[in-house]
């Protein structure tokens, strides 16, 4: 299966496959906690993409894009729990964690771009203005 490379397509891929691997499992209810936890972190990380590239700011884009990183980490967290505490299929599991540290990757990625070129334009603008006293 191919990817979608927009990353808001991907995300919402991925939470919608995590959506249907909790309702393919009939997990007792004192485990709900777990699963809950879990169908958080991983819709979170699509819809803070989202919020990420309807902001008006590279600022907000910033902030959105780490916490959709830091539930990208949590569910990377809650998966690996389900997978060694329950009876689940290992490989359907291990390819969601794959695909959250992944995720995980683009995002850290992003944001240290996105901030490389916040700081390089704060730099060109420092020079630019400094500059024109001269």
């Amino acid at each position: 299966m191919q990817r979608p490379f927009d990353l808001v397509e991907r995300s919402y891929e991925y939470s919608k496959s995590t959506v249907l691997f909790i309702k393919r499992y009939d997990f007792k209810r004192n485990y709900c906690p777990v699963m809950n936890q879990l169908l958080k972190s991983s819709t979170s990380i699509g819809a803070n993409i989202v919020e990420a590239r309807s902001g008006n700011s590279r600022k907000t884009m910033i902030n959105y894009y780490s916490v959709a990183l830091r539930s990208a980490n949590e569910t990377k967290y809650w998966l690996r729990l389900v997978r060694d505490a329950f009876e689940v299929d290992r490989k359907e599991i291990d390819l969601l964690i794959a695909e959250a540290d992944e995720l995980s990757k683009i995002l850290a990625k992003s944001i240290l771009t996105l901030k490389q070129n916040d700081n390089m334009e704060k730099l060109t603008a420092n020079c630019t203005r400094t500059s024109r006293q001269f």
